[in-house]
């Protein structure tokens, strides 16, 4: 598990390596990954934009930008939490991913908060990321 907060929006990542979707031998790998968003403050925010910065063990990068996560753009009240899982795919056996959230208060003042910098390894490989 991974954790960062900023703003007092606490990010937790857990990935786990997905060995019924991957075929190493073919050079495919995939990982899950459940993210937790959690207000630890007093305003009400709206997660709006995500941005993925992914790498392989290559060193290939792959940004990803977009509305929202899996199709929502969830509003946290005080004390409220947001949980979802999606998955990513490398054609190498370990990578990295990091990134940030673009969130709202009620007021309408734009602020990002940082993803936790998080391991994608095989189970025979794990890591640890300062």
């Amino acid at each position: 598990m991974y954790r960062a907060t900023t703003r007092q929006i606490q990010v937790t990542a857990t990935p786990r390596y997905v060995a019924e979707r991957s075929e190493p031998d073919q050079g495919r790998y995939f990982w899950a990954y459940t993210i937790e968003v959690t207000n630890l403050g007093s305003e009400i925010v709206q997660l709006k934009a995500r941005h993925w910065i992914i790498t392989d063990a290559n060193g290939r990068t792959e940004e990803v930008h977009g509305p929202g996560v899996v199709g929502e753009q969830p509003v946290l009240p005080p004390g409220g939490r947001f949980e979802y899982t999606s998955g990513v795919p490398l054609t190498t056996a370990t990578g990295i991913m990091s990134g940030r959230y673009d969130m709202v208060t009620e007021s309408g003042e734009a602020f990002s908060v940082e993803v936790p910098a998080f391991s994608l390894d095989m189970p025979d490989m794990r890591r640890v990321l300062n």
